[in-house]
């Protein structure tokens, strides 16, 4: 079981994720805000900022969560989108 042992907004609906096995990146959790009334506070920015850590993933107050396997691919999806566009980008040295 992977858990995430560190997070910090970045802006708007961003966190940055660090996970116990070293793996860390940001993650933009955008697409939660329409996944059910559970997750209907979050788009709230001021409410989105008032996550904690519990039990080894990311939580709000009104009980909303998402697992942290689900953070975890998300945070690889988007470290290898930045890696692609990183490598597609032209090399300004040549």
């Amino acid at each position: 079981m992977i858990d995430v042992r560190q997070a910090r907004h970045v802006r708007d609906y961003v966190l940055h994720l660090e996970f116990d096995d070293g793996l860390e990146g940001d993650v933009d959790l955008v697409p939660y805000l329409q996944r059910g009334p559970i997750f209907t506070p979050l788009a709230s920015p001021s409410y989105f900022r008032r996550f904690t850590l519990e039990g080894g993933t990311v939580a709000w107050p009104n009980g909303a969560d998402i697992a942290p396997e689900r953070l975890y691919e998300m945070t690889e999806t988007a470290n290898k989108a930045l890696l692609r566009t990183a490598n597609d980008a032209p090399n300004s040295l040549q």
